[in-house]
């Protein structure tokens, strides 16, 4: 080892420790919207300085973020005119025959492709592992939403693929609610999937999923 070696080393050895890093800033802390399971990972939740105090913001909003809401994608449509819109505000009513109620943007293509197509249009149950595909066909993904997908053409309209649960739908009527459109349709065939699966929810504002009950 030459001289400058030496001095080289003799000053690492006395060299302070290095300063821990700073705390992280509140805004920045790791959040999840998912529940911990496999593919779910930690994303950083920035804070909108602009936005709404949460005091100050409707309480109808407010009152149905606290609902668990399920998340579905309604399909309709064919080719060039074909649509999908990403839909949490969905109701299952019993009887013969069974009707599906749900809440739409009154002026979203969805609602344009399943009155031209004559009313029949396709629902699907999303599950833990179809979060991208609900931002999706919520307006993040610019363009055609259907792009890239593997798509079956059907008589009811464009079926995601997959075995997820679907609700083959025929519209009965559209009225206008508040600031939506309420769709009321009848139910003419649905296909379900294994118990064990688990939704996908949307809750405070937030992507959740459940498990299935223990048996």
């Amino acid at each position: 080892m030459t001289a400058r070696d030496r001095e080289m080393s003799s000053r690492a050895e006395a060299a302070p420790d290095p300063k821990p890093d700073p705390k992280p800033h509140p805004e920045l802390e790791p959040t999840t919207d998912l529940e911990p399971g496999p593919g779910h990972s930690l994303r950083y939740s920035f804070e909108d300085p602009f936005a709404t105090p949460a005091a100050e913001r409707r309480q109808d909003r407010r009152l149905r973020g606290r609902l668990v809401a399920p998340v579905t994608v309604w399909t309709a449509g064919a080719g060039e005119t074909r649509a999908g819109l990403t839909v949490a505000s969905v109701l299952v009513v019993e009887g013969e025959p069974p009707r599906l109620i749900g809440a739409i943007d009154p002026l979203s293509d969805l609602r344009e492709a399943i009155e031209t197509a004559g009313g029949p249009f396709v629902v699907h149950l999303l599950e833990a592992g179809d979060r991208a595909l609900s931002e999706r066909f919520a307006g993040s993904h610019p363009g055609d939403p259907f792009e890239g997908l593997d798509v079956a053409e059907t008589e009811h309209g464009p079926r995601l693929a997959g075995d997820r649960p679907v609700a083959l739908c025929r519209l009965d009527t559209v009225d206008a609610v508040g600031h939506l459109a309420l769709v009321r349709a009848v139910i003419e065939r649905i296909e379900l999937a294994a118990d064990d699966r688990q939704p996908l929810a949307y809750y405070l504002g937030h992507y959740r999923t459940l498990s299935p009950r223990s048996r």
